[in-house]
């Protein structure tokens, strides 16, 4: 089960974190290899980008389900493969540290199933912790990009 988490202290206040990560069309535009995304309800959305594991490239449209939303901490969600056996789970978590001052958390955990899951997982390892750092460096860009009114 490959998984990786990046963790890192932010000049954000925790609010704003919480303002952008509540809402994932905020979000999944920043996943790397975005192509698309529908919000199915306020706690489901599915999701296509392209993964690169080096000889191996697919696109992929997985089924997000928001598990819960703790305002202002922590946004947690599992991921369900449409067009391939994928599993997951992921999340998002703050802790203010002061004021305007955060630690902020992203973890992703990806496991593909079937007859070439051995070759893809050990591949997904070095992808996941690229993907998992640009995302949460991403939301906090763009955190920054809204907190100082550039569109």
């Amino acid at each position: 089960m490959p998984s990786e988490l990046y963790e890192v202290e932010v000049n954000l206040p925790i609010h704003s974190i919480w303002n952008f990560v509540s809402d994932m069309n905020n979000w999944a535009p920043l996943l790397p290899g975005y192509i698309e995304h529908e919000i199915l309800n306020d706690r489901e959305s599915t999701w296509k980008f392209k993964s690169d594991l080096g000889v191996i490239k697919k696109k992929i449209h997985l089924k997000v389900d928001i598990t819960s939303w703790v305002e202002p901490t922590e946004v947690t969600f599992n991921l369900v493969g449409i067009n391939e056996k994928i599993t997951g789970k992921g999340y998002f978590k703050a802790q203010a540290i002061a004021e305007k001052k955060s630690l902020m958390t992203g973890y992703l955990d990806i496991t593909f199933e079937g007859a070439m899951a051995k070759i893809i997982n050990s591949k997904l390892k070095k992808n996941l912790t690229d993907m998992t750092k640009e995302l949460t460096e991403a939301i906090i860009a763009k955190i920054h990009e809204v907190e100082n009114g550039v569109r």
